[in-house]
């Protein structure tokens, strides 16, 4: 069975269609290594992923070098590819993910590992390297969690510590020519341990006395201990100024642009601080060409400024204002999802409410100055309502803050102190509709953090903080939570060693699955593998004496060891420990100060441009208005997107296009687009529309159509545009062709059109109704063919009948009739 039938079985097939825009597809034959670059979740969470669009391009832009890609199938589709016994495929070329040379997996978040033995499964891939042999892919990991990925690794043949830039071009030319050369995987494996950042498991053996661990033994000289790789600069050159473009709405839809990588700020929780050190700042006149590049083949209405504290972006202010003044005339909004209290400026804030105002997060972690300095936060609560007032002194109406309850050292005083500050934080904004929602979590200790040692709170105390904080908060701020339940399992395996796999194995085939969403995690299959295996997860929560042995300690973040104990240490006097990029070098041991050193750059050096004056001709004017019908077919993979997914790329690919759209006004602008009813999916049609509405003519009528084509995915073809009426006509007619297995009964359709009613009864907003069909058709006949055409009569803005459902109920057709059925819109007119 091909990928084409059994992407038409899906709920959502359009996140395996593979045709992106800006995708990359080479000839299989014309490379010598083939990478499969796979996330371990969903499309919509993995198509969100930066990292791997970065190593997608990277490697692509190499002649002799191919990537695709793959994400976790949803559930519907491991099933049917289980029922018609067909491998899980990469999705530009459909081919099986076994036939690449390197399957690289993302290590993002620990409830993603189930997820990775699903794509291993459906790959015919053996789980553990031991098992696997020269005729199977090289299994490698990269990403945060493979600073201690224990309980995973002997489920990889190799894991990239650090950044992937350099290093992943180095692993590809390794694996290349140890193919060329006929090496055995052993061999191959030998060589990638040489790369540096590389961890190869097999190379180490983790020991265990009576139960408990004891250490880290390498195997093989030379391999003592794995320091990550640490990318010196970015480069100047984008190789991300052709964005992937989803298909399908994703969790963070927008162009992201990375300013900076790594934080010196010190947060002593926070892992991210420590595994992407030293601060690299890019250029900013590069990123304001990458964000033009970027924006003009991607075609996205919002900019993310990426980094893990964009505030302390060197030269925000200016960057900002160049940014707003290159894309304010396109409705391009821009956003920082990280800013950090104190660096959130009115100048900054008024930026970015030129276009839209994006979400607005304060992150205080804890509700009182004391904890906050046990962190080193470095926020007080002065700052923290200052921020607030700004915000909704410049018109925000909505402000979410983020805490963390669990924390070392924290008392009950603590706990109470959050409802107490957000009540503060609601009382700034007054009764002008202000609002605050609180989001909370309960901490969960990283590996190579000060606070690795520490405790963490069980599920029964995270409830009832919890609870506790629900009780107290003030009227109208509005409390969301990560569930206590995930977080427990998340600790088990953020400080984890090897005798998790079984567990992990044993959940998996027992059902559990995506276990990062709520809809399907199910603790109790976790503790159900656990038990049988006789594994004490509890035990993995435990505080840890600072000289016990622990599952990480052969794989280096790059910092002295004992930089995390005087942190520790710091923690419990509430020692402040400042930020090495404006109060020098706090002998962390990461820098060498030749080649890895903090890279910084002088924001007097850098001034915002002055934007050079609007053309008249191409400016927006409120009095003209200009109204042009696009017909365009849709047919092949395109049929198998929804309506809202046609809606997206449509707007989108008219950005790209630079067709002079009109938007609407006020707090959201959205393009002025109408559309022809939405298609079932999976139905193909000669005969869909569009009408834009512009701010100024078109030209060139035919140029336009070149354009626009070029800019739309495989299967949408723009066929004719003309300039006509404003409003859509209220009625058309609709010609349909219906080809089903089922019998099509020559004397049914003349019952049908003799009759004055014929009631089907259909399902609408999961409720079953009896309609009469028979009002809504003109016409019906059997072709030569043996196929139905429909012809049918109805109101654009009222839901319409679906013609499978009519011919199902008039041929008595099965469901697996109507499942092999195909309908395709031949033809529709205006009345």
């Amino acid at each position: 069975m091909t990928v084409e039938e059994l992407l038409p079985l899906l709920t959502r097939p359009s996140r395996y269609l593979g045709s992106e825009h800006n995708a990359i597809k080479k000839e299989w034959q014309s490379v010598s290594f083939r990478a499969v670059l796979a996330f371990p979740d969903l499309y919509e969470i993995g198509m969100s992923h930066h990292g791997l669009q970065i190593l997608y391009h990277l490697i692509n832009r190499h002649d002799d070098f191919l990537a695709e890609r793959v994400y976790t199938p949803d559930q519907d589709l491991e099933k049917l590819l289980r029922q018609k016994n067909e491998p899980l495929f990469a999705l530009e070329s459909g081919r099986p993910v076994q036939s690449f040379d390197m399957l690289g997996i993302t290590l993002p978040y620990e409830l993603c590992y189930t997820n990775i033995l699903t794509i291993l499964d459906l790959s015919a891939i053996p789980f553990y390297s031991i098992d696997r042999d020269d005729s199977h892919p090289l299994v490698i990991g990269g990403g945060p969690c493979a600073f201690n990925p224990e309980p995973v690794a002997d489920f990889f043949d190799a894991i990239l510590l650090g950044d992937g830039e350099e290093a992943v071009i180095s692993i590809a030319q390794t694996i290349q020519s140890a193919k060329k050369d006929g090496l055995s995987r052993q061999a191959t494996l030998s060589k990638l341990a040489l790369i540096t950042g590389v961890y190869v498991p097999s190379f180490f053996v983790a020991e265990y006395s009576s139960g408990r661990f004891t250490g880290v033994t390498p195997l093989k000289e030379g391999c003592e201990r794995v320091r990550r790789a640490v990318l010196p600069a970015f480069e100047k050159d984008s190789f991300y100024a052709k964005p992937l473009v989803p298909l399908s709405r994703i969790v963070h839809d927008r162009l992201g642009i990375e300013l900076a990588r790594g934080c010196t700020r010190g947060c002593r929780f926070c892992q991210a601080g420590i595994i992407y050190r030293p601060v690299r700042e890019r250029r900013p006149e590069d990123i304001l060409e990458i964000a033009r590049q970027g924006i003009r083949n991607g075609g996205f209405d919002e900019l993310a400024l990426l980094s893990l504290s964009t505030g302390d972006y060197s030269c925000l202010t200016p960057l900002l204002v160049d940014l707003m003044n290159n894309f304010v005339d396109q409705r391009v909004s821009v956003s920082m999802p990280s800013m950090r209290v104190g660096t959130l400026t009115p100048e900054i804030m008024e930026q970015i409410k030129r276009v839209r105002k994006s979400g607005f997060t304060i992150a205080p972690e804890a509700g009182s100055d004391r904890l906050r300095k046990i962190i080193n936060k470095g926020i007080t609560e002065e700052d923290l309502l200052e921020t607030v007032k700004t915000a909704f002194s410049l018109g925000w109406k909505n402000i979410k803050l983020y805490f963390m309850v669990g924390l070392p050292f924290e008392t009950q005083e603590d706990i109470d102190a959050i409802p107490e500050l957000v009540r503060k934080a609601k009382a700034v904004g007054g009764k002008n509709g202000t609002s605050i929602s609180v989001s909370v979590g309960v901490f969960v200790p990283k590996p190579h953090t000060p606070f690795q040692w520490s405790e963490q709170l069980g599920m029964a105390e995270g409830f009832a903080i919890l609870d506790s904080i629900k009780r107290n908060l003030p009227k109208g701020a509005q409390l969301k939570w990560n569930s206590p339940k995930t977080s427990y399992l998340e600790g088990v395996f953020a400080r984890g060693d090897r005798r998790l796999s079984a567990v992990i194995e044993k959940a998996w085939r027992l059902g559990a699955r995506l276990d990062g969403w709520s809809e399907t995690f199910n603790l109790a299959l976790w503790q159900k593998a656990a038990a049988e295996l006789a594994i004490d997860f509890d035990s993995y929560l435990l505080a840890r004496d600072v000289d016990a042995p622990l599952p990480w300690q052969h794989l280096s973040a790059g910092l002295d060891d004992h930089f995390f104990k005087d942190e520790l240490a710091k923690a419990g006097q509430q020692s402040y420990t400042p930020d090495c990029r404006v109060h020098g070098c706090q002998k962390c041991g990461l820098c060498d100060f030749k080649t890895v050193k903090p890279v910084i750059y002088n924001s007097d050096s850098y001034v915002a441009a002055v934007p050079p004056p609007i053309d008249s001709a191409d400016a927006e004017n409120d009095q003209l208005s200009y109204n042009y019908w696009f017909s365009y077919e849709r047919l092949g993979k395109a049929s198998l997107l929804g309506h809202l997914e046609v809606l997206q790329l449509v707007f989108r690919a008219l950005r790209r296009a630079e067709i002079p759209v009109r938007f609407s006004q006020g707090y959201n602008p959205t393009p002025k687009v109408s559309f022809s009813p939405a298609l079932s999916v999976g139905t193909q049609s000669y005969a869909e529309y569009f009408v834009v509405q512009t701010f100024k003519p078109i030209k060139d009528l035919d140029a336009c159509k070149v354009r626009l084509n070029v800019e739309l995915p495989e299967g949408i073809v723009v066929n004719t545009i003309w300039l006509g009426a404003k409003t859509i006509p209220d009625k058309v007619e609709t010609v349909y062709r219906v080809t089903t297995p089922g019998h099509l009964d020559q004397n049914r359709v003349s019952e049908f059109l003799a009759a004055e009613d014929f009631f089907i009864e259909v399902v609408r907003k999961g409720k079953q109704r009896r309609i009469n069909a028979r009002p809504a058709f003109t016409e019906l006949i059997i072709d030569g063919e043996g196929s139905l055409l429909m012809t049918m009569e109805s109101e654009i803005s009222k839901a319409a009948l679906k013609p499978l459902e009519v011919a199902g109920n008039l041929f008595e057709l099965t469901t697996a009739q109507l499942a092999g059925s195909k309908l395709v819109k031949l033809a529709y007119r205006m009345i």
